[in-house]
């Protein structure tokens, strides 16, 4: 059953008219635009989809938007501030942390989430909690230094 559902992405009030069940994924890729969040599995697997909601680390293939309602929703669109990469998108960019870049999206944002929790995590801490994004291209070793060097960024180079 359609449903208006509120919420605001990317820092702006939104509102859509769809299936409340609807995967929140496909409110962003195809009602709403924004195809920087991946279809990976389509199984809350390989985090290709991953998305925060309230600043958590969600899979959006497996969330109903209607449980996004009056949240706040961040898609791989919204960490850049005035066209100014955020830093783990620069990381990314400077570390070669990304080959084919299906999954950079999804790993941006679970790494967002890991860094919010823990601004100084470990490299194991980081290994750890990125486990369950997936890339098949071998880039993981970039992708944790990437995160690292973020990490340091983002405290302000301490």
């Amino acid at each position: 059953m359609e449903e208006k559902i509120q919420f605001k992405l990317n820092g702006k009030q939104t509102s859509v008219t769809v299936d409340s069940e609807r995967m929140l994924l496909w409110v962003l890729r195809t009602d709403l635009g924004l195809t920087g969040t991946k279809y990976g599995c389509g199984q809350s697997q390989c985090g290709a989809c991953t998305v925060l909601v309230n600043n958590e680390a969600v899979r959006s293939c497996m969330t109903p938007v209607s449980e996004v309602r009056g949240k706040d929703v961040v898609t791989i669109e919204g960490l850049a501030v005035n066209a100014t990469l955020h830093p783990l998108q620069k990381a990314f960019m400077e570390s070669d942390a990304l080959q084919c870049g299906y999954c950079t999206p999804g790993m941006i944002m679970n790494a967002y989430a890991v860094l919010r929790k823990n601004p100084r995590a470990s490299p194991a801490d980081i290994l750890l909690e990125m486990e369950d994004n997936l890339c098949r291209c071998g880039a993981h070793t970039r992708i944790i230094q990437a995160i690292q060097n973020a990490a340091v960024e983002m405290r302000g180079g301490s």
